[in-house]
């Protein structure tokens, strides 16, 4: 999983520098994104050492829960949008649907991982 949160981080600093320079308002909320990315780096890159993947991996999956809350508005902006409403804000709105979704995702990764770990362990301690 520490792959996978570079990569996610990753896309979303991508993201972040995306909205940021193809907005017409350039304003810095557009780096949210950014900063999310860069923590789940960090956060990816001390998973990385095995005395930290555990603190690591739950400090990753708190972000991701942290970015859902924090961008669910604008995800339901997007599905309004789909659905052929005005939005203020369109390409804002279409940054924050993605943000969304990446970090759903990646909660859904991050869960699945922690289950996979405690069904191993339990295993190990059986056996």
């Amino acid at each position: 999983m520490a792959i996978v949160t570079l990569v996610v981080g990753g896309l979303l600093s991508l993201l972040g520098i995306l909205g940021y320079v193809l907005s017409d308002s350039r304003s810095l909320t557009a780096l949210i994104p950014l900063g999310f990315g860069v923590l789940l780096e960090v956060c990816g890159a001390l998973a990385l050492r095995p005395e930290f993947k555990k603190h690591a991996m739950h400090g990753a999956s708190v972000l991701a829960l942290l970015g859902i809350g924090g961008s669910a508005t604008g995800f339901m902006k997007f599905v309004q949008m789909l659905g052929g409403a005005d939005v203020a804000r369109p390409f804002a709105v279409r940054i924050q649907g993605a943000m969304f979704l990446i970090m759903l995702v990646f909660l859904g990764l991050c869960i699945r991982s922690f289950i996979q770990a405690r069904i191993r362990r339990e295993a190990e301690r059986a056996a």
